[in-house]
C-alpha cells in the first residue's frame, strides 16, 4: 500500500469529489466506511479497514477523523458540507503559506477561499512555511487575527489545528 497515494485518493474524494467512486457525504461531510472500502474496490484499489486506520493515523496533517463506522476530511472542502465548527477566538497572529506569484493579488484582494470553503491558516510559522513550499519558495504572511475577530469575523477551529475563516482583508494582512 502506498500512504501518501491512498491519502490523495482520500483528500479527492473526501473533499472534493465524493461523486467520482459512487459516494454522498452527509451534511457533516461524514461517508460509511464500508462504502468508501467497497468504493475503492470497485475503482480496482483495494484497501482494508486496518490499511485506512492505519493511513488516518499516520497523516501527517491529520487530514481524516474516523467516528465508529463514519470517515471524513477534517478541513478543504470544495463541496458544500458544515463541520460543526463552532466560533472561537483566534490567537492575535495566524499564518498563510503561499509564493510570491500569489502576492500581488492578495496584497489588493486578501486571502480568498479559491475552489475551497474557507481560508485555511495556522497557529505557527513552520506549518505555513511547508503549505506554502508545495507550489513553490514560501512566503509567509501574518494574518493580524485578533483584529479581524474584533472586527465581526468568523474563526473556527478544525480538529487538525487548522483555522478556518471565510476570507482575510488586505488591510489584516503583513
Amino acid at each position: 500500500m502506498n500512504v501518501v497515494r491512498v491519502s490523495k485518493f482520500l483528500s479527492r474524494h473526501l473533499r472534493h469529489r465524493p461523486e467520482d467512486i459512487g459516494l454522498s457525504l452527509d451534511e457533516g461531510g461524514w461517508v460509511d466506511i464500508e462504502e468508501l472500502l467497497a468504493a475503492c474496490a470497485r475503482r480496482g484499489g483495494v484497501l482494508s479497514r486496518e490499511d485506512l486506520e492505519f493511513v488516518v493515523a499516520s497523516n501527517d496533517k491529520q487530514r481524516f477523523a474516523v467516528d465508529g463506522n463514519r470517515i471524513r476530511a477534517n478541513q478543504g472542502h470544495s463541496v458544500v458540507v458544515d463541520l460543526g465548527l463552532t466560533a472561537q477566538r483566534p490567537p492575535d497572529v495566524l499564518y498563510h503559506g503561499t509564493v510570491a506569484d500569489s502576492l500581488e493579488r492578495i496584497r489588493a484582494e486578501g486571502l480568498k477561499p479559491m475552489a475551497r470553503n474557507d481560508v485555511h491558516l495556522s497557529s505557527d510559522v513552520d506549518t505555513a512555511e511547508r503549505v506554502g513550499a508545495r507550489r513553490g519558495k514560501p512566503v509567509v504572511l501574518v494574518v493580524q487575527a485578533k483584529a479581524m475577530h474584533e472586527a465581526g469575523h468568523e474563526f473556527r477551529l478544525a480538529e487538525n489545528g487548522v483555522w478556518l475563516v471565510a476570507e482575510v482583508p488586505p488591510r489584516f494582512l503583513q
